[in-house]
């Protein structure tokens, strides 16, 4: 009986050092993340250059934060209300635990995580009276704190179970029944936290427990904000955004810090073809990134998105003719934080009335790139290609796949690259879907006479009008500028958008496809232009597996027909980042 009686005593205080132990790791105000290690090196640095006790570690998400510390809570409170006050660090800066973060990074060679804390750099504030928030609430027995916990709403219940969750000490269900597995997770957050552990939180305890746990919605200034124009009321988190301007159906709010979020409201009247709409344009936006989970239904829809450094979740819901909803955009590496802002924000969602006027914002600027104010995603550049097979194989120059995140057609058919030859400057693309392409290139590989009649058939401005154009012109050499074979160059004035695109001969055949023009420290005249020959062409399709189809000897053919042609085997290639 002794010998168990002192297994568990060791077991106790082991226990109970290594609780301490975490204790004494402290706590964090972080102040920044960045995406990139470099970027998390300058910044370090930069805040290094004036504040004390600067420290760098990466985080789970990939991302590397930037944080002071650690601290005492009362400490760690009192230096982010100082720094903060004095503009030393941004508003947005919060507490943050040592469990979020991993490796070190800055200083470089350091790793501080288990040495405890240090003093804090500012002047402690006079402790303050605690606030009783019942007549018991700083020395309730466990009685009167059971009496005073029977009080408690179930959401309330629910709250706490989540903040305990939260902290790392319940992982059971969140349905605000305090049976033995919630009791067994208030006692160890009380010994945690050097209370008693009585498996029953008193009032002031409580209040702790739900501070920590409302830090990060603190952080950003959740406030409860209502659009009586939109119809909206809901939880926003106006310490980080502010409202900007009504262009319906969407209703702006700006980043004020340099945290970068945005949100939007979204409020209109409309059915499903409307909600089915919505939902498509919202994923041509800048600020939904293409990966992440998509899902539309009948009378609502949800867009996640994850890239370019943000983080975007936008959602709506059809309901008696109205179309209301929101868009929250965070920066990626803040995912603990989006989380919390976001299930506040959607859980205070209400809509409360009328719908946006659809005449709001009128008179904004309107641009065809522009859908309410938003920047529609673009590729960062777009050319001109035509099909070489039945497959839907394209060939297209290599300017138009290279270094590219994602390669599409303009019916947003994604493809992949078979084979570049950067030399000749031409790219063989894939397509990752089966396409049955309206025609297909038949290539003449009979050299054309000089000053007989071609044309290129291209998207001239990129897009813009729709469709291909028809550029006429003339052969002017066999070879390219320097005497080259596999080159030829053309008196056609085109324009940068046409690259890509094939050249007709007078039946119907292609002769070539049109090259970028040449930027090599020189000019050429507007009505230069060069394009690689049939057989190089060819022979860059062999390479990559693909017979080009050769055409049969034919009369000349109308321009109706030429365009036809044209138009059925033309495509306008996009390279995105």
């Amino acid at each position: 009986m002794t010998r168990i009686f002192t297994t568990i005593l060791f077991l106790f205080l082991f226990g109970a050092r290594a609780v301490f132990a975490q204790q004494d790791a402290g706590v964090w105000v972080q102040v920044e993340a960045q995406p990139s290690l470099r970027e998390a090196q300058e910044r370090a640095q930069a805040y290094a250059s004036t504040l004390p006790d600067v420290n760098g570690f990466r985080l789970n998400s990939g991302w590397y934060a930037i944080v002071i510390g650690p601290y005492l809570r009362n400490d760690a409170e009192q230096v982010l209300s100082v720094y903060r006050a004095e503009g030393q660090i941004p508003a947005d800066s919060y507490i943050a635990f040592s469990s979020s973060l991993g490796q070190q990074f800055w200083p470089v060679g350091a790793n501080i995580l288990d040495r405890g804390v240090v003093t804090p750099p500012v002047e402690p504030q006079p402790e303050q009276p605690v606030v009783e928030l019942t007549p018991q609430a700083s020395d309730e027995t466990r009685s009167e704190a059971l009496q005073n916990e029977r009080v408690l709403s179930r959401q309330q219940r629910m709250d706490l179970q989540s903040a305990l969750q939260a902290a790392g000490f319940y992982n059971s269900t969140i349905d605000g029944a305090f049976g033995q597995g919630t009791r067994r997770s208030m006692g160890e957050w009380q010994r945690f936290n050097g209370f008693e552990a009585t498996g029953v939180l008193t009032t002031a305890q409580r209040k702790v427990l739900m501070d920590d746990f409302n830090a990060p919605l603190l952080s950003v200034g959740l406030e409860r904000y209502s659009d009586p124009q939109a119809g909206i009321d809901m939880d926003l988190p106006l310490g980080v955004v502010a409202f900007d301007r009504y262009e319906a159906p969407f209703v702006h709010f700006k980043g004020t810090t340099d945290l970068g979020a945005k949100a939007l409201l979204i409020s209109q009247n409309g059915d499903k073809a409307t909600l089915r709409a919505l939902y498509e344009v919202m994923q041509s936006l800048e600020i939904v990134p293409l990966d992440g989970p998509r899902q539309l239904r009948s009378d609502s829809f949800m867009l996640e998105g994850r890239g370019n450094g943000i983080v975007s979740h936008s959602e709506a819901r059809l309901d008696d003719g109205q179309i209301k909803g929101f868009t929250l955009v965070w920066p990626e590496g803040d995912d603990a934080r989006l989380a919390r802002v976001l299930a506040a924000m959607r859980s205070s969602f209400a809509a409360t009335g009328p719908v946006l006027d659809a005449a709001a914002g009128a008179g904004a600027e309107q641009r065809i790139d522009l859908v309410s104010g938003l920047q529609v995603r673009t590729p960062r550049l777009s050319r001109s290609g035509f099909f070489a097979d039945v497959s839907g194989t394209v060939l297209t120059v290599f300017e138009a796949a290279d270094s590219c995140t994602r390669i599409t057609l303009d019916d947003d058919q994604e493809f992949q690259v078979a084979l570049s030859d950067a030399d000749l400057g031409v790219a063989v693309l894939r397509p990752k879907k089966n396409l049955v392409p309206v025609n297909v290139a038949e290539f003449n590989v009979d050299a054309p006479r000089i000053q007989s009649e071609v044309a290129v058939s291209g998207f001239s401005y990129q897009g813009a009008l729709g469709a291909p154009t028809l550029t006429f012109g003339q052969v002017a050499d066999v070879r390219g500028l320097n005497g080259e074979d596999g080159v030829k160059r053309l008196a056609l004035a085109a324009q940068p958008g046409d690259a890509g695109g094939p050249v007709f001969d007078g039946n119907g055949q292609v002769v070539g496809m049109l090259l970028p023009t040449p930027t090599e420290g020189r000019t050429l005249p507007a009505s230069v232009s060069l394009a690689a020959t049939a057989n190089s062409l060819n022979e860059v399709l062999t390479k990559a597996g693909v017979s080009g189809q050769s055409g049969q000897p034919t009369a000349q053919i109308s321009p109706n027909e030429l365009s036809r042609r044209a138009n059925g085997m033309t495509v306008l290639v996009h390279c995105w980042d």
